[in-house]
């Protein structure tokens, strides 16, 4: 978390969340009320401040205000750079299982979150793949890997 977000929660700790504002598409983009954020320090800093409560719903904290965010599928989108995945914040990550939904999307079990393939990679995973697929139903994700697509308040 940023200093400055962390210096604005002690500030300010009881600004009401916000819900329905914030997306993360299949491909790893934020958006905005559904349009895909432009600005690269803005993208930067929802990515340095992203993160999930203790009822997984993932959130960007900005300032003291918690955005709750809309996932189009999984909290993390992975793609590979050279033979390294990275998730949509550019952190590394490292898969320790993975699963094929039954849409036949790539999910990959690894820390912090589970994390769905970016689908322009699917080629370069079947090359690299060093995970055998377990199926799993695309019903069943969320719940199994403990997170919420599209938060509420009060959950």
């Amino acid at each position: 978390m940023d200093e400055i977000v962390a210096r604005s929660l002690a500030k300010w700790p009881n600004v009401p969340a916000v819900y329905g504002w914030l997306a993360l598409d299949r491909r790893g983009n934020w958006l905005i009320k559904g349009e895909r954020i432009g600005n690269s320090a803005l993208r930067e800093f929802i990515a340095r401040n992203y993160e999930a409560d203790a009822h997984g719903r993932w959130y960007f904290q900005n300032g003291p205000q918690r955005v709750y965010v809309r996932l189009a599928y999984t909290p993390l989108v992975v793609h590979y750079a050279g033979e390294a995945l990275f998730d949509h914040c550019e952190r590394r990550f490292l898969p320790r299982g993975a699963f094929q939904d039954d849409e036949g999307s790539v999910l990959l079990v690894g820390e912090p979150a589970v994390a769905l393939l970016d689908d322009r990679d699917l080629a370069r995973y079947a090359e690299l793949a060093a995970h055998p697929l377990h199926v799993i139903p695309r019903a069943e994700v969320a719940k199994r890997f403990g997170f919420v697509a599209d938060p509420e308040p009060n959950p």
